[in-house]
């Protein structure tokens, strides 16, 4: 395989991540544990890819694994504990987007996909018309909840604010992965000017 393809383990999820956001997950189906453990012994990354149909959890043999959409994102684990109730507590970080060109399931029914790594995106610069999509994402960034996760912001970048604000604003999967899938942080700013606008209306 080229430097930009790799066969990484995938997670699917009813969930959007993007590069540099942050996603706590609790884990404890056994071929998720399996998965962080090994991810922590070779220190490498998962992908997480967003549920078109289906389950998140296996309950049978029987079940078909879920539909998933084909660009998602390399994550990265930069925390981890051990709850009381024997759940597997993470955090992993975004990195780099990826399209899976190919999906197979191990015994345990963990997907393994064959991925392409995306060229990262263009910073870009900010226009003044972004001022008030920058302003939106100020206010998230100062709810506790959002400040608990320690995300990087770069407020004079149009590749950080348009993730930033894409991962913060309640949205609909399907949205968040729309953004996603954009190739241009002045794409996915636009797309956002109209989102925000409908919710100032």
């Amino acid at each position: 395989m080229s430097d930009n393809q790799a066969e990484i383990p995938l997670f699917p999820l009813r969930t959007v991540l993007f590069p540099g956001g942050v996603l706590p997950l609790r884990i404890f189906e056994p071929r998720y544990v399996d998965m962080v453990r090994h991810c922590l012994r070779t220190d490498s990354g998962f992908g997480v890819v967003l549920i078109r149909e289906g389950n998140e959890a296996r309950l049978s043999d029987q079940e078909q694994a879920p539909d998933i959409f084909d660009i998602g994102t390399e994550a990265r684990i930069v925390d981890f504990n051990q709850a009381d109730n024997g759940l597997l507590g993470i955090v992993a970080r975004g990195e780099r987007k990826f399209r899976v060109r190919r999906a197979h399931q191990q015994k345990d029914h963990l997907l393994l996909g064959e991925v392409e790594f995306l060229a990262e995106e263009v910073a870009g610069e900010l226009q003044p018309e972004h001022a008030n999509l920058v302003e939106v994402l100020k206010q998230l960034t100062q709810h506790p909840l959002v400040q608990k996760l320690d995300l990087e912001v770069d407020f004079d970048q149009a590749r950080s604010v348009s993730f930033r604000l894409a991962d913060l604003l309640p949205i609909e999967p399907e949205i968040k992965q729309a953004l996603l899938q954009l190739r241009w942080p002045k794409e996915r700013l636009m797309e956002l000017s109209r989102i925000v606008r409908k919710f100032q209306e």
